[in-house]
């Protein structure tokens, strides 16, 4: 039987690894039982903490009275060089594809060129616009709790896109990841959903929780009518449009409870 310590250290190495730019050879070892479906229960754990260090940035910032936009910009940035931009270019290559392609094939043709086109200009220039102008305008205070918790819900959604669609390709990391374990959706899912009430508060905890169910709903029943499946890239997309999603519902939800 496979050992509890390994198979943590396996996940986080492949958890971290593929979600971030982060170095993780120290971590790795020969003979680990590396799972790319079992570290989902990671997933939500590194939005969180993608979260916290943009929430960090602009708390920061605001002590040094930089003004609101520019502190969003670069925590923004920090969150971008920290991830690598691995959701924003998964955005920007299924706009592309579900845009420019009229077949299922043509679709995911596109999806693997390298190069951005119209469509994946406009969804990504319209995704940091969103996520910055959210940002900048949540109170310091308010950005401490929001950016984990829209962070983690949004990493969850693709858990969540998994499970819902089989794969579109027969190649690829996606199509590696078929059938995710009970234990590792669940310790993926129930986390996230703890922890928005306990921050948020119940009312927009709640809001949160729905707006992610709708989210992970629309981007299955979109990618299934595309492509038919999932995709690195549709995960992705499901990520960065989750936090843009999630950054304008929650603090309205907070907004009506202070009313």
């Amino acid at each position: 039987m496979t050992n509890l310590p390994a198979c943590l250290r396996a996940d986080i190495v492949c958890g971290v690894g593929l979600l971030t730019r982060l170095p993780m050879g120290w971590l790795a070892r020969d003979g680990l039982p590396y799972s790319m479906t079992r570290c989902v229960w990671t997933w939500p754990i590194i939005g969180a903490l993608c979260g916290m260090m943009g929430a960090g940035v602009v708390v920061a910032l605001s002590h040094l009275r930089i003004a609101p936009l520019p502190a969003a910009t670069i925590a923004v940035a920090v969150q971008l060089l920290l991830t690598g931009g691995l959701h924003e270019d998964g955005l920007a290559d299924m706009a592309d594809g579900f845009g420019g392609g009229t077949t299922r094939a043509r679709k995911l043709e596109i999806m693997r060129d390298s190069r951005i086109g119209s469509y994946g200009m406009m969804a990504l220039a319209l995704a940091l616009l969103a996520r910055v102008g959210a940002i900048s305008a949540l109170p310091t205070g308010l950005a401490i709790m929001v950016l984990p918790v829209t962070g983690a819900l949004a990493r969850a959604a693709m858990a969540g896109l998994l499970v819902m669609l089989p794969p579109a390709r027969s190649d690829g990391v996606a199509a590696t990841m078929g059938h995710i374990p009970w234990p590792a959706l669940l310790a993926c899912v129930l986390p996230p959903v703890m922890l928005a009430p306990w921050l948020l508060g119940t009312w927009a905890g709640t809001v949160a929780i729905c707006a992610t169910l709708a989210l992970g709903g629309g981007m299955a029943l979109l990618a299934h009518r595309q492509i038919g499946g999932h995709t690195g890239d549709v995960l992705g997309a499901t990520a960065c449009l989750g936090e843009c999603v999630l950054l304008a519902v929650v603090p309205a939800a907070l907004g009506c409870v202070a009313g």
